[in-house]
């Protein structure tokens, strides 16, 4: 289910309590693959949690978009994965940079949430964060 927007004024908001989620998948959803062993991804296994809590936000009216490392030659190979197990998703985003290390920098509202083993439902902590000298 894709979130439609009500009129051009809200081109460029989402309705109130809606998420635009990027999730990476290796290390994050299943095993941790790297593109230099690609055959490998077929067979990667899912993290606990990682279908269930992922579906549950898509079923809430959450927009799931896969952003990985994984190179356009991998789509496919990754969307069959995907479909196999079960996913629910709007889309999937190639050539992340990788290494990590991300700093992104956004006009719009970005929250990280690093993923540290555990798939559970999010709360709400106070963190320091860099935010440009105004």
């Amino acid at each position: 289910m894709l979130v439609m927007l009500q009129n051009k004024n809200d081109m460029n908001k989402l309705p109130e309590g809606v998420k635009n989620y990027l999730i990476d998948l290796d290390g994050t959803v299943c095993d941790d693959i790297p593109n230099e062993e690609a055959y490998k991804m077929t067979t990667a296994k899912v993290y606990p949690g990682a279908l269930e809590t992922l579906n549950k936000w898509y079923d809430q009216g959450h927009i799931i978009t896969f952003f990985t490392s994984r190179t356009e030659e991998h789509r496919e190979m990754t969307e069959t994965w995907l479909k196999e197990h079960g996913f629910k998703y709007h889309g999937m985003l190639m050539n992340k940079p990788r290494f990590g290390n991300y700093h992104w920098i956004d006009n719009h509202t970005v929250r990280a949430t690093r993923y540290n083993g555990v798939w559970s439902d999010l709360v709400e902590k106070e963190m320091k964060i860099e935010v440009f000298n105004e």
